[in-house]
């Protein structure tokens, strides 16, 4: 381990185990993961409460039925268009009943994330989530993060503002490695193995990739997941960003986490310790089962989710990755030891590059390159004490810009 302090999501440092029923503000509560919170807290209504919902506002309807459902105090919207049809679709719910008080714009998720209540939980998808992440720390909320991009654009950030054990993960990767080093002390970690399903593409060599097809890509055989992320699954890309997330969530350096092919996705992912035992956290794929470790660390929560049945037969398969076939993983690798703005550059090249396969301006296995491509130019980062959300940016917008004209560029040199 390394000497800096106690890590940011941390079994055996609980920020705030209160007992009793929890406040929790729900972030981008239209989408997958808001939703399977919002399942999760009407069939456990004296472990929860929602006080305020956000979202992006493309579905004012299904925002206006969660508030009425949970009785919330607060709503709000990033689009400020939306709100008539937000007022029309929450006067449908509540007939006379006082309606909820509605924030909307940019801000008012991050408004939202500084709100009285005992968790945060940050559902948003993107690099706009870093804003109510670090506005939920700053308030000394207990953060139950499902939004990979704070840590990825702004690990810095985040790790200044967080204290030991404030983050517990919601994803089911490291939601896993979260709940398996419970079993150890952090001098006890040889190894931290994060699994991958593999994608679509698993076994195929990279000339076998040249040609593939977008809806070859978002053929997922275990996830059902939107197209961005369905396409980081088949490059991997999604691991990559795992890989830079363990390493900030647990302080476990780079060349001590690991990527290991398991197709059933069973297994969420793996910790060794030093005497080599290998704890493994195992559940059927259902993302409800994060949630509920988010929500309610350090007790569980009866029935989240799904449980094996034991009564039946099943092969549970592991394969070493390939990295030639599959260079993302590496290249996170690379871009987290640089640290600073390079993920952000990352992450925002590979968010264009996959616009552009999706709408076919581009081949799959030139994602990849072009992503290598834009992190070389980068060069070195910005980073240490200095590094500032207005830093981020800037290296997003720039690296989305580089990003088209290098896949501009590398589309026409694959059609001559």
């Amino acid at each position: 381990m390394s000497d800096s302090p106690s890590p940011l999501a941390d079994p055996h440092l609980l920020f705030d185990p209160a007992a009793g029923r929890r406040d929790v503000v729900v972030l981008g509560s239209t989408g997958s993961i808001g939703t399977q919170a919002i399942d999760l807290v009407l069939r456990n209504p004296d472990r929860f409460r929602v006080t305020a919902l956000s979202a992006a506002g493309g579905r004012v309807g299904l925002l206006a039925e969660q508030a009425r459902l949970l009785r919330v105090k607060t709503v709000a919207v990033a689009r400020e268009d939306v709100v008539p049809a937000l007022k029309e679709a929450l006067g449908d719910q509540y007939g006379a009943e006082p309606m909820p008080e509605i924030l909307a714009g940019p801000e008012a998720a991050t408004e939202l994330a500084a709100s009285e209540c005992h968790t945060v939980l940050n559902g948003i998808t993107g690099s706009i989530g870093l804003a109510p992440t670090l506005a939920a720390l700053r308030a000394g909320r207990t953060l139950a993060l499902a939004n990979k991009e704070s840590l990825i654009v702004g690990g810095p950030l985040v790790k200044e503002l967080a204290r030991p054990g404030q983050i517990i993960p919601v994803d089911s990767e490291h939601a896993a490695l979260f709940q398996a080093l419970a079993a150890g002390t952090r001098a006890d970690v040889r190894k931290l193995v994060v699994t991958a399903s593999g994608g679509p593409f698993r076994g195929r060599t990279r000339a076998e990739l040249a040609d593939v097809r977008v809806e070859d890509a978002l053929a997922h055989p275990t996830w059902a997941m939107g197209p961005v992320i369905t396409v980081n699954s088949a490059t991997l890309v999604n691991k990559g960003l795992e890989v830079i997330e363990a390493h900030l969530l647990y302080d476990i350096p780079f060349d001590r986490i690991e990527v290991v092919v398991h197709p059933q996705s069973y297994v969420h992912s793996m910790v060794e310790f030093t005497d080599g035992s290998t704890l493994a956290q195992a559940t059927p794929p259902d993302m409800r089962g994060p949630i509920a470790i988010g929500l309610g660390w350090p007790q569980r929560v009866p029935d989240a989710a799904p449980a094996f049945d034991w009564t039946k037969a099943s092969t549970w398969e592991f394969f070493p990755l390939d990295t030639e076939a599959f260079p993302a993983v590496d290249l996170a690798r690379h871009v987290g030891t640089l640290g600073g703005t390079a993920p952000a550059v990352f992450n925002a090249a590979n968010e264009e590059c996959v616009e552009a396969f999706l709408a076919g301006r581009l081949p799959f296995t030139a994602i990849m390159d072009t992503v290598a491509a834009v992190v070389e130019e980068h060069g070195t980062p910005r980073s240490g004490t200095s590094l500032t959300v207005a830093d981020v940016l800037e290296a997003e917008t720039w690296a989305r810009a580089r990003a088209r004209e290098t896949a501009a560029q590398a589309a026409v040199e694959a059609r001559a």
